[in-house]
């Protein structure tokens, strides 16, 4: 979205639907990140030894989950609105191979705070739910 598509404060409205993210679940993004967090949780890296532990393969952990909705959010809303908490519940693991899809959109708004319900599916089904407030730039706050 370019910075003239970004949602201005006064014609932001509930209800509002945010343009969909389809995110490549590959090896090397699960692993990578959870490594770039400081998650050295094997069930994160090591397929053999999260298969032993009871999974199927490695798995996203929250903090990239976390990540990626703040980059959805922040995707729609422009680099300059300040995100001011993320609540998230993780539900179906991510796992390699798989394509996580987030939709959102918009449950309030306050001047120029907005608040953004958020959902990530993969073929498991629901992977996150959860909600981000953000302070759009421009105007009064």
């Amino acid at each position: 979205m370019t910075a003239a598509l970004r949602p201005a404060p006064a014609s932001v409205a509930v209800g509002d639907e945010l343009p969909e993210l389809a995110i490549p679940l590959t090896r090397t993004l699960i692993v990578a990140t959870a490594i770039a967090s400081r998650d050295y949780q094997d069930v994160h890296h090591d397929p053999e030894l999260a298969v032993q532990r009871g999974s199927k393969d490695v798995f996203m952990n929250i903090l990239t989950t976390n990540g990626l909705v703040e980059r959805f959010v922040r995707g729609w809303a422009g680099s300059a609105a300040v995100v001011e908490a993320i609540r998230i519940r993780l539900g179906a693991p991510n796992y390699p191979g798989d394509t996580m899809v987030l939709r959102g959109s918009v449950g309030a708004v306050d001047g120029r705070r907005v608040e953004v319900a958020v959902r990530g599916e993969n073929s498991l089904g629901v992977h996150v739910t959860g909600t981000v407030t953000v302070r759009l730039p421009g105007g009064a706050a």
